[in-house]
C-alpha cells in the first residue's frame, strides 16, 4: 500500500449492503490484506467494483470471474 489514505479508501469500499459479503471481506482483510502485493491490491480493488450480489457469487464459487486474473485473490477470499 502506498499510504494510509489509500488503505482507508479500500477499507471504506469493503462496507457493503449484504451481511454475508461484509463478513467475508472482514475476514479477508484481517487475514490477508496487509500481506497483499501491489498487483493483488489492484485486483482486490477491481473486485470491490463489482455489484454486491455478483461479488458474493464469485467469492462463494457460484460464479466464475470474467477475467481469470481475479482468480488468485478470489481463492484467498474463499479461504479466509
Amino acid at each position: 500500500m502506498s499510504d494510509g489514505r489509500e488503505r482507508d479508501r479500500i477499507l471504506w469500499n469493503c462496507r457493503r449492503g449484504l451481511l454475508e459479503l461484509d463478513l467475508v471481506l472482514q475476514r479477508f482483510l484481517e487475514r490477508h490484506f496487509d500481506g497483499l502485493d501491489a498487483g493483488q491490491t489492484e485486483v482486490f480493488r477491481e473486485l470491490l467494483a463489482y455489484d454486491d450480489n455478483d461479488l458474493l457469487d464469485m467469492v462463494m464459487g457460484r460464479a466464475e470471474p470474467v477475467n481469470s486474473h481475479l482468480s488468485g485473490v478470489l481463492k484467498m477470499m474463499r479461504s479466509a
